[in-house]
């Protein structure tokens, strides 16, 4: 029985799911984007086809495979998006929540049933319907437990909004020995570079004390302050908005030393550098193009 094991995100990682980019399918119609990063690529021409996203997901597979992860994959679906397997669910303390995502990605979930098969059925939980979260807005940090949320009155028209402010106090009922700190995002479903899809794309902690951070994906100033007293203003990386749209915040910690990034991220390859962490550079440029990167495509199921 596979014991699941997350309390941070970056103790060293054990196992993980990695999403799949086979068979995903040809480009989607304007009509059938998530997000307004997806129509801008589907509309000029450029959204990535499966022979390079497969590529760059097998360059991450062997950066596992160096540290010597545990790597699972989803079973493959005929023409069905995979890459991100964060969306779909998530670990926090020793349980696997469900995530109550868009309706249509449900048999994404079916496609790692043989991964579920190894844990126990009572730590496998499916919240309730009207509690709706995404793995990408889930973020354990020792005593914490962080969550990016809309609970603006449109929360129903943004179809970027995925987290509600029922599933923050769900996870505060989950946990009641944890301190659940929210932070409300700013959304839009036309313009990407004014769109916080998840909280991992406006921020992240690396190492043992120190943050990714664009203070424009934040809607509350003092939510965002907020991050800048608890890390300190000189442990925090701050991106720009061109660097939040590329998905600078999105790397994924293997370690507390070690930090899996695109490898065009040129200027926060060097500060990471500068500060001591290993990077292993990798190309997912292609895979960025659909919002999402690196923490994306990942399920971490146990760290160290």
């Amino acid at each position: 029985m596979m014991q699941l094991h997350i309390v941070d995100e970056t103790s060293p990682l054990k196992a993980v799911i990695l999403g799949t980019a086979e068979s995903c399918g040809p480009t989607p119609t304007p009509e059938e984007a998530y997000d307004p990063k997806s129509l801008e690529h589907i509309l000029a021409g450029t959204y990535p086809n499966e022979t390079d996203m497969t590529k760059e997901m097998e360059a991450f597979y062997n950066v596992f495979k160096k540290y010597g992860v545990k790597v699972f994959r989803p079973s493959v679906l005929k023409d069905c998006n995979q890459i991100f397997s964060r969306d779909i669910a998530f670990v926090i303390g020793d349980k696997l929540f469900h995530a109550n995502i868009l309706p249509d990605r449900e048999r994404e979930f079916e496609a790692i049933d043989h991964v579920l098969n190894k844990m126990d059925p009572s730590k496998v939980i499916r919240p309730p319907e009207e509690v709706h979260i995404e793995g990408g807005d889930v973020m354990p940090w020792k005593e914490y437990i962080f969550i990016g949320t809309y609970t603006g009155e449109d929360y129903p028209d943004f179809i970027t909004a995925r987290t509600n402010k029922a599933a923050v106090e769900y996870i505060k009922s989950q946990f009641p020995n944890k301190k659940v700190k929210s932070f409300e995002l700013r959304k839009s479903n036309t313009n990407a570079k004014e769109n916080a899809l998840h909280l991992d794309c406006c921020f992240q902690p690396v190492g043992k004390d120190k943050a990714i951070l664009h203070k424009n994906g934040f809607l509350v100033e003092e939510e965002y302050q907020w991050l800048v007293d608890y890390f300190g203003k000189e442990n925090i990386f701050e991106i720009t908005k061109d660097e939040m749209y590329n998905m600078f915040s999105n790397v994924f910690s293997i370690s507390p030393e070690v930090i899996v990034s695109e490898k065009s991220f040129t200027r926060l390859n060097n500060w990471l550098r500068e500060q001591g962490f290993t990077v292993e550079e990798i190309p997912y440029s292609e895979i960025a193009k659909q919002e999402g990167l690196l923490r994306c495509s990942t399920l971490p199921l146990i760290r160290a």
